[in-house]
């Protein structure tokens, strides 16, 4: 059995108000391979952008290599355990959020994990829903569930309903749609590769089809015309800066 509940998780239901708002990077930690399958589907599922890795090593060089928005730490990791993980992230000063999750649940155990540097405390079994409710929480709290609007002037892009205003049109956007123009619009007039898209929306754990790019931009081409996301061919793809 697996030991969280993933109500809605793989299936129907709005994505939960997180998912409305960034295409965040989550680094889960878990060794357990049901465990680590099951939250990262979820994850998914909310528009979040995973990493999973299963051992404490590969972790905390993941967290020098990369920027994540938060993490998702279980204690009972092969040497280094979550709490010697938790020190080297707390070490580096860089300030990445982390959740503990995990099946410890003696009242010394949580203020062990807390007092060492962790943002939040959550014991397996859990409900995914309250995980999310979770992040939201801390991401809200550091700044990076921010719902403003994106704007080169042509195109507006709204975090919290997915919606892309261009022309005098309003479209509603798919999450991966969503998660590709932002990119776009975070960075307007700067020519993005296809690795630097496919890092964005995807997990390093993901299968990405070779044309799924082109995909949707083709997509998002045939929501605002042609003309809103320049191809400079054999480089990658731009929308201009504002005027």
């Amino acid at each position: 059995m697996i030991p969280l509940t993933l109500h809605q998780a793989a299936g129907g239901g709005s994505p939960p108000p997180a998912a409305m708002e960034l295409n965040m990077r989550i680094l889960l930690i878990e060794d357990d391979r049901m465990i680590g399958a099951a939250v990262t589907q979820a994850l998914k599922d909310a528009s979040y952008a995973v990493d999973w890795v299963t051992d404490g090593e590969t972790a905390i060089e993941a967290a020098r290599a990369e920027t994540y928005d938060l993490a998702l730490l279980d204690l009972g990791l092969p040497p280094p355990d979550g709490s010697e993980v938790l020190r080297q992230f707390r070490k580096t000063g860089r300030p990445l959020p982390v959740i503990i999750v995990t099946a410890r649940d003696a009242i010394d155990d949580r203020i062990h994990g807390l007092d060492l540097g962790a943002d939040d405390y959550i014991v397996k079994p859990f409900e995914i829903r309250e995980l999310l409710a979770r992040m939201r929480a801390i991401l809200r709290r550091q700044g990076s569930g921010s719902s403003a609007v994106l704007s080169n002037g042509a195109i507006s892009l709204d975090p919290a309903t997915h919606e892309v205003a261009h022309a005098g049109e309003t479209s509603r956007l798919t999450a991966r749609e969503f998660a590709l123009l932002q990119a776009l619009l975070l960075r307007p007039g700067t020519i993005l590769s296809r690795v630097d898209l496919e890092r964005h929306i995807y997990g390093w754990n993901e299968e990405v089809e070779s044309n799924a790019v082109e995909f949707l931009i083709h997509a998002i081409r045939k929501k605002l015309g042609a003309a809103a996301i320049r191809n400079v061919r054999g480089v990658g793809w731009m929308v201009d800066r504002p005027c």
